[in-house]
């Protein structure tokens, strides 16, 4: 059965594309160019603001312009003051007519978060769309100040920026040129997944002097067997969960003792929310990540 729509809910609708038709006419002195290569333009920094997934969320705080965020999508959970937040996303879609009741001014979305014929039906809404994927360390530095630029906040961005790469240089100093350790990056265990060289996660390894086992594969997420982890002989099996709670996952490796991170008993979990929403508390699940493996190295035979 379809849901019925609020009483004037569609002539709500047309008032607002009017007034965003109106409004793109006149070209904006704000310009970047987003992680699809569009061009978005603002005549005036945005002050009303949807997030569509919990890691841009937190960059959008994180650039200083949490009070401009007016919905984000589920799961965004920090900081405490996104939680009070309405939801207008979730994984099985996006609800737009809600988001444009709330007559946003910039929207911005994860490029791979949702099908493309989601994205065309943002785009549709006729007000900017900024496309984010940060699929590099300096990517979430750069998208702290692209964002900042479109809230008019960029002297917090340029701030909360610099201080990312400050503290990214650090550890990689002190831990990226030591004696590499092996590490097998459990993404699911049934069926077992993992993520190849491409992926953020693997630069995040190897800021830590660590390497990905299976850094050569193809798809930046990938089915492996069994046997092909024990070919690997990872000296180090990480997994993320939420909170960093160590629920199990890795259980199933222990009857494996020719790994040599199961001989050793060296399994470590990570919080998911920190280390795979390409914010800047990846640098809290790096610190740990880099702990771990440097602790593997200095207990070597």
């Amino acid at each position: 059965m379809r849901a019925r729509r609020a009483p004037g809910a569609g002539a709500r609708l047309l008032a607002w594309l009017a007034l965003c038709l109106a409004g793109s006419a006149h070209a904006g002195p704000l310009v970047v160019i987003d992680d699809s290569g569009q061009r978005v333009e603002l005549a005036q920094p945005a002050q009303r603001i949807v997030s569509l997934s919990p890691g841009i969320t937190e960059l959008l705080f994180a650039a200083g312009a949490g009070s401009r965020v007016v919905a984000v999508s589920e799961y965004s959970d920090f900081p405490e003051a996104a939680r009070q937040l309405p939801s207008v996303a979730r994984a099985q879609g996006i609800d737009l007519e809600r988001i444009a009741a709330l007559r946003p001014d910039l929207i911005v979305t994860w490029g791979s978060g949702y099908s493309a014929a989601l994205l065309a039906a943002l785009r549709r809404l006729r007000c900017p769309v900024y496309v984010l994927e940060t699929r590099t360390l300096e990517a979430i530095a750069g998208a702290l100040e692209r964002l900042a630029a479109l809230s008019g906040t960029a002297a917090q961005g340029a701030a909360a920026a610099a201080q990312f790469r400050a503290r990214r240089a650090r550890l990689e100093q002190r831990y990226s040129a030591l004696a590499p350790v092996r590490v097998f990056y459990q993404v699911w265990n049934s069926p077992v997944m993992t993520l190849s060289g491409g992926h953020l996660v693997s630069e995040a390894l190897r800021s830590c002097g660590a390497r990905n086992v299976f850094s050569q594969l193809a798809p930046l997420v990938a089915t492996v067997d069994v046997e092909s982890v024990i070919a690997a002989q990872p000296e180090l099996i990480v997994s993320a969960e939420a909170g960093g709670v160590d629920r199990g996952a890795l259980a199933s490796w222990r009857r494996y003792a020719q790994i040599p991170a199961v001989a050793q008993n060296r399994f470590l979990t990570l919080d998911a929310d920190r280390m795979d929403r390409g914010s800047p508390r990846i640098l809290e699940a790096m610190q740990a990540l880099c702990e771990g493996v440097d602790a593997v190295r200095r207990e070597r035979p």
